[in-house]
């Protein structure tokens, strides 16, 4: 048996697809990558500045926080101008869900049971049918419920998939099924598990994160080690990357992680070395240049940036475009596996950038044809 496996040995989950707005959660969609703004909601031009910000890095949806009235009043203006699909943040009050819901969000974010009464439920639940909103049930290792956490001692996958349920099975009985469920932890093993389970028990789409992950770095390791476990084993619809960090930073690194299991791929992905006394230009600093100017390219096109002859022309045979540093600072350049010239490497960067975005281009052009 070959023990190599590759993207297409991803065999993803099975759940029903849900609706936000016009975007399509679960089933065979493509697993979408969001984001949370951390502006005062009620200031609507910081926000839709945070949301712009995001939809322009690839962010298929956006979440904010409704706390207030104040918020969801603002969120009228915030959904008519937004280029993505908004998820509203609610916690305990049911008008706000409801208001939230009149303002045009495409998802409310709520816990059913910190609602209320069932009749506060069925409150919620008909604003969301009447305005066209899913939900998402969120269910989170630090927030657990209090007799969840007598009855478990301490937060633990069980106690996350029992809250999760229970609360599915609340919106259940107002015959709503328009939703999809987290169970995160800031744990790795906690969250893992927890999802697995929840995975096996339940055939609603799932938001994936490892939620309070840390800072840019720190966080980014976490997340990957977590979420690569379960996009790798197929369990996985949507994902926040969660990090202390400016919102872009999230979804750049969600879409590295999709891109990396090939699940997803949006924009340029550069393989390079990591440079050493053999390389004939500095290809730490040249693949920082690379990386930054093209990062509003959106086609998904392969970039190999390798230092010497070694391995420069086997990892070109992968790639669209490849560089390969040469002698006397004479490098070969490779399309589509094939070397196409050499150039003087005084102008790396500018050579290399020049030749994206004319492949971007093209790629453009056909997908208009």
């Amino acid at each position: 048996m070959n023990p190599y496996r590759s993207y297409r040995d991803i065999k993803r989950r099975k759940s029903r697809q849900i609706m936000l707005g016009k975007v399509a959660v679960g089933g065979d969609a493509p697993i979408s990558v969001q984001t949370m703004t951390n502006t005062p909601t009620a200031d609507v031009g910081a926000t839709l500045d945070q949301i712009h910000r995001a939809a322009d890095a690839g962010a298929d949806f956006v979440r904010v926080s409704c706390p207030d009235a104040a918020s969801t009043d603002a969120l009228k203006a915030i959904t008519r101008q937004s280029p993505v699909p908004i998820i509203a943040d609610i916690h305990f009050h049911y008008r706000r869900a409801i208001e939230a819901a009149q303002a045009g969000a495409a998802c409310l974010r709520i816990n059913p049971g910190n609602i209320g009464s069932s009749v506060r439920v069925a409150e919620v639940v008909k604003a969301a049918r009447d305005y066209g909103c899913a939900m998402r049930i969120g269910v989170n290792a630090g927030s657990l419920e209090k007799h969840l956490l007598e009855k478990y001692t301490s937060p633990c996958p069980e106690a996350l998939v029992e809250s999760a349920l229970h609360h599915a099975a609340l919106l259940q009985e107002h015959d709503f099924h328009e939703f999809k469920i987290s169970v995160k932890a800031s744990d790795v093993f906690l969250a893992v598990a927890a999802y697995r389970a929840l995975a096996e028990a339940i055939d609603c789409p799932l938001h994936i994160g490892i939620t309070e992950a840390g800072s840019l770095r720190a966080g980014s390791v976490k997340s990957a080690l977590g979420l690569g476990q379960l996009l790798w084993a197929g369990i996985g619809d949507t994902l926040r990357v969660s990090l202390s960090a400016d919102l872009v930073e999230e979804v750049k690194v969600g879409f590295e992680m999709l891109k990396a299991l090939g699940l997803r791929h949006r924009g340029v992905t550069v393989i390079s070395c990591p440079s050493c006394s053999r390389q004939q230009f500095d290809v730490i600093e040249s693949v920082r240049e690379i990386e930054a100017r093209l990062e509003h390219i959106h086609e998904p096109i392969t970039v190999s940036i390798i230092g010497c002859v070694v391995n420069g022309p086997g990892e070109a045979l992968m790639s669209d475009i490849g560089l390969t540093g040469g002698g006397r600072h004479v490098h070969q350049i490779y399309v589509n596996g094939e070397a196409a010239h050499r150039f003087d490497g005084a102008d790396l960067v500018e050579h290399v950038v020049e030749l994206v975005k004319t492949r971007a281009e093209t790629m453009r052009r056909a997908a208009k044809i």
